[in-house]
């Protein structure tokens, strides 16, 4: 996607990051995305044997090419998870691919990117109570299937009621909002949840996957939020978890306006916050 390549322009040009601050991802061993996902299903993705149904659920057409993509987004969150345990936060430009499934893949999603990460900070025993932020506009299905009975991760997922996808999963918490919520609204209900369920939670890392199709200029979003309100949802987020000394991993997640400004504009404003809440 386009945001890909001019977000990380827009922040080196702006002064918000350096070259420095950025890192390359390197493709994770397949263990690890073996621990969450069925091997059978993905070494049938590696080797791109797929059925046509299984292609036709994900929207993409199946090459080498994105299966090399689908790796290396996993492996840029688990790095950016272990860079987030050094500076407190750390982020991934893609990522967010919630709609990835312990044995398929669906909504442009393969691999399970914050899932993959977060079984392998357990794995090397870094977190043991780890808490997933999904506040993209659609619900986090494949992460709720993939933890679904693991009381060592607790999937929280805020999103469009009336949106894809139109089965939802059974999230730790879901809050399905109407179509046309509106600032207020959104983030009054964020602000009353978020401070009580890190209190009940208690964990010790969080994912945060903060989507941008929240704007009301998204295609697929259904909900009307102003890009200051995206912006204060972000805020507040990070200024919790900061206060709350807790590390976390963003992945940036979805943004589908009509117009390429206000998706890197809102995606831009998530590492604005992070350098001033945590630098």
């Amino acid at each position: 996607m386009e945001k890909y390549e001019l977000l990380p322009q827009q922040l080196l040009l702006e002064g918000t990051c350096d070259e420095a601050n950025f890192f390359e991802p390197e493709l994770p061993n397949d263990k690890y995305i073996c621990a969450v996902h069925d091997p059978d299903y993905y070494y049938d993705f590696l080797n791109l044997k797929l059925s046509q149904k299984e292609i036709r659920r994900t929207g993409f057409p199946l090459s080498r090419e994105l299966v090399w993509r689908e790796r290396l987004i996993a492996g840029g969150t688990i790095m950016a998870a272990e860079f987030a345990l050094k500076y407190g936060i750390a982020m991934n430009i893609a990522g967010g691919t919630h709609h990835a499934y312990t044995n398929r893949g669906e909504g442009f999603c393969m691999l399970n990117d914050q899932a993959i990460a977060a079984r392998y900070l357990q794995q090397q025993k870094l977190a043991e109570k780890i808490l997933i932020v999904d506040l993209d506009v659609h619900q986090g299905n494949g992460t709720a299937e993939i933890f679904e009975g693991d009381d060592s991760v607790f999937t929280f997922s805020m999103h469009g009621e009336k949106n894809y996808p139109f089965k939802k999963e059974k999230s730790d918490l879901d809050i399905g909002l109407p179509n046309d919520t509106s600032d207020e609204v959104y983030l009054k209900t964020l602000k009353e949840t978020l401070p009580e369920l890190i209190e009940k939670v208690k964990p010790d890392f969080v994912f945060y996957l903060s989507g941008v199709d929240v704007l009301a200029t998204d295609k697929l979003g259904k909900l009307s939020l102003s890009i200051e309100a995206c912006k204060e949802r972000d805020r507040f987020v990070l200024q919790t978890l900061k206060e709350q000394q807790l590390p976390v991993e963003c992945s940036m997640g979805g943004g589908y306006s009509q117009e390429i400004k206000y998706i890197v504009e809102a995606h831009a404003n998530t590492y604005r916050l992070a350098q001033e809440i945590f630098f």
